[in-house]
Order: structure tokens, then C-alpha cells, then sequence
């Protein structure tokens, strides 16, 4: 057993099992729950078994990008000195101990090639297609009384168990990917970027017909970006200006021809009058999303010096809404929509302070391929603005997994692990 341990830490396997490991967390985050948490745990196992570990654990350390994503969860966790309610505090870290292992995990050795580095992102690429796919097929088999449904804020099927925010978010990041790789491989291989480029444009179409806003303004800042890119970064003001008049040109097609997007939009002008005023009613969503900020804003502020503790957010957000909005049903009374104030409420003033900190770090760290990487990080951090994305499993697989996953392949690793290497010599 000793010689077969030692030649997994000594020889190529180690690498070959992280490789496939990572792809079976790809395939199965959209499986379930269940057997994507068995996945991490051998994907974690994998990453540790090696014998540099002083140099594994000096790159984490050394990264200001993964010590500090470790802060979304040592923060919950310092919270448990005040808290009160330690059954919900234990939950909590329990949801959020990916923030800690993943980075630690990935601050480990990986030496796969770049031919693999591009099969991992095409596996990812084939994976998300075929969930907007899935996804659409159970659109158009019962398309009227969908559209109906999209004037009462709900949405078509989506793979994640439904979880159309983050699933809206990950299209937008792969229709990213497709066609950056689309312009990498435009001189070495025309059909492979012929097949990127036809993905990168049904995934745009996909966004617009499942309308969830989340990955729609995640495409649209994406775009802008690429437009300020083109116009102040590669002096191309006509390629920049072509961008921008299809940019503007999208929502007003989408509106005449996509009857989801119609109503969706129609949805929101209405649930927009709700919210502006702060007023309450049942069911609606963006006018209860904009209550329970103002009710996270107010939990922040009556404690600004520690917040209530990660364990007591749920309860003193209730009793705000009891005294504020009496008539509130239980279901409506939702966390704070907006990670900035759950991380404010549950430490206080520092914790929103470090929490924006977190969400500057890769825009100030040295990194290859930066437009991709801060674009990337750019829709990360805005959709925490407007939603919950840490405080469920998906939301944190995805947010740790995809970071670190690009940090690695796009170059920032091997900046950091020759610094770190130079420490050691």
C-alpha cells in the first residue's frame, strides 16, 4: 500500500487524477448536489497528495487571490464569537467551506498541458450548451402557458435543480470563453472556430430567451467591456462602434421577437413601480429584493461595529420585516439580496469593507489575459450586488471553482508560484 501511495504522489498519475476529477465536478454540478460534493472531496484529496507541501501551502499565502477569497469564509466563522444561534451559524460554514478548501486546493501543483487546459474548457463549453438545450426543450413543449408565467416573474426549466440566476450567470461566461477561444483558433483551425463562434451566438440567443437578468447584464458588461477594449486599448473606434449599435441593437430584436424577453421586460417596468416606492406586495420580486436590502442595510447599521453574526441574520431580518412590514407573509421574507449587505450584517461595517476588498483583489493582481480575467471577475462581483449567490452550494462551487480554474490556466498561477519559488530558494 506504502509503494502504491508513493508512487501517486511521485509519478504523472496525481496529475491525471485532478484532470479527470475536474471533470467530473463539471459533469456533475449538474447531477445534484450529492455526487458534485463527492466529486470536490476526491478532487481535494487529489490536490494534497504530493510531497512539496511547504511550497503548496507558500503559493497560498503568497496569492493575495486565494487568501483572501479564505476571508468569505473566515469571516462567518470569526462571526461565532457573538452569534447566537450556533445551529444556523454551523450551517452556514458548512455551505461556505468551499471558499476555504477550494483555494487551498488550488494552490497546489497542476501541471497539466495546454492541450488539456483547452479540453477542460471545451468539456465545459459542451456541458453548458447542452444545459440550455435541456433547458429549451422543456420551453417549447409547453411554451404559451410559459409566456404567461414570465408576467409573474418566474422562468423557463433550467438545469442547477432550477437555479436559473446561476445558471444565467455561467451562460454568459461560457458565450465569454467560446469566443475568446473562437479567436484563438480563427488561424488554426477554421471549423473548430466556426463551431465556437455558431455556440457563442446560439448561448447569446439562450440568454435572451431565458431573460434572467443576472446573466443578461453579466453578457452586457461583458460586451461594453470588450467595446472600451477595442476603442481605448486597440485604437479600433470602428470595430468598437459596430459592437456598440449591435449591443443596442439586441434588446429592441429580442423585444419584438422573443415573447419570454417581452414579458420579462413588461414584469419588471411593473415590479419596478413596487420597488422605487418600497412598497410591499405579495409575490412580487424585485420590490421584496429591494426590501430585504433596505432591511440588511438597517441590521448593518444597528450593529456597525461587529454586524449580529452570521448565525443571526436570518432571525434579525425577520424582526426588522415584523416591525416594518407586519402584514408580510413568511415566504416573502427573504436574506438580504445583495452579498455586500449579508456580509455587512453579519460583521458589521469591516465586514462589507473587506468583502468589497475580496472583490477588488483580482483587478489588482498581475495576470496574463487580462480582459478576460477581469471581465470574468467584473460579472462575478456584480451579480453579489443583487443576489445571494454565497449562501447556496451552487452559487459558491461555481463563484471559487471558476475563478480559480481560469487563475490557473490563464497564467496568474505561474507568476505567483515563481515568487513563491524564489522564497524557498
Amino acid at each position: 500500500m506504502n509503494r502504491l501511495m508513493n508512487e501517486l504522489i511521485n509519478t504523472k498519475w496525481r496529475e491525471q487524477l485532478l484532470f479527470y476529477s475536474i471533470i467530473a465536478m463539471m459533469g456533475t454540478l449538474f447531477l445534484g448536489r450529492v455526487s458534485l460534493s463527492v466529486c470536490m472531496i476526491a478532487f481535494l484529496f487529489f490536490s494534497f497528495l504530493h510531497t512539496g507541501l511547504k511550497n503548496h501551502f507558500l503559493i497560498f499565502f503568497s496569492s493575495p487571490l486565494l487568501w483572501s477569497m479564505s476571508l468569505l469564509f473566515f469571516l462567518p466563522f470569526i462571526s461565532g464569537i457573538w452569534t447566537r444561534d450556533y445551529n444556523e451559524w454551523i450551517n452556514v460554514l458548512r455551505i461556505k467551506l468551499p471558499l476555504l478548501l477550494l483555494p487551498l486546493a488550488f494552490a497546489g501543483s497542476m501541471n497539466f498541458s495546454k492541450k488539456q487546459w483547452q479540453w477542460l474548457a471545451y468539456i465545459f463549453i459542451v456541458l453548458v450548451t447542452a444545459g440550455t438545450i435541456w433547458s429549451i426543450f422543456h420551453y417549447a413543449i409547453n411554451a404559451p402557458a410559459i409566456h404567461e408565467e414570465y408576467l409573474k416573474a418566474k422562468t423557463i426549466t433550467t438545469p442547477l435543480q432550477n437555479d436559473h440566476v446561476r445558471f444565467s450567470w455561467i451562460v454568459s461566461i461560457t458565450s465569454l470563453l467560446t469566443g475568446w477561444l473562437c479567436w484563438k483558433k480563427r488561424n488554426q483551425s477554421k471549423f473548430i472556430a466556426r463551431v465556437l463562434f455558431m455556440t457563442s451566438i446560439w448561448l447569446v440567443i439562450f440568454l435572451h430567451i431565458l431573460a434572467a437578468r443576472t446573466g443578461l447584464f453579466s453578457f452586457y458588461i461583458i460586451m461594453l467591456g470588450i467595446t472600451g477594449w477595442l476603442v481605448f486599448r486597440k485604437m479600433k473606434p470602428f470595430y468598437g462602434t459596430m459592437l456598440l449599435i449591435i449591443l443596442l441593437t439586441l434588446p429592441v430584436i429580442a423585444w419584438f421577437t422573443l415573447p419570454t424577453f417581452h414579458n420579462r421586460v413588461k414584469y419588471f417596468l411593473y415590479d419596478f413601480e413596487y420597488f422605487k416606492k418600497s412598497h410591499y406586495l405579495p409575490g412580487t420580486n424585485d420590490a421584496i429584493r429591494g426590501i430585504s436590502m433596505n432591511a440588511g442595510w438597517h441590521v448593518m447599521n444597528a450593529h456597525p461595529v461587529t454586524g449580529v453574526g452570521f448565525g443571526d441574520i436570518d432571525i434579525e431580518t425577520k424582526n426588522w420585516y415584523m416591525v416594518n412590514y407586519p402584514q408580510m407573509t413568511e415566504t416573502d421574507k427573504i436574506y438580504p439580496s445583495s452579498e455586500w449587505l449579508i456580509y455587512g450584517a453579519g460583521c458589521g461595517w469591516p465586514g462589507l469593507l473587506l468583502f468589497t476588498f475580496v472583490m477588488l483583489v483580482p483587478f489588482i493582481i498581475k495576470a496574463k489575459n487580462r480582459l478576460l480575467w477581469w471581465l470574468l471577475n467584473a460579472t462575478a462581483a456584480f451579480s453579489f450586488l443583487f443576489d445571494v449567490g454565497l449562501e447556496v452550494q451552487y452559487g459558491i462551487f461555481l463563484y471559487s471553482f471558476i475563478i480559480l480554474w481560469w487563475w490557473k490556466w490563464l497564467g496568474t498561477f505561474q507568476i505567483v508560484a515563481a515568487a513563491a519559488n524564489q522564497k524557498i530558494e
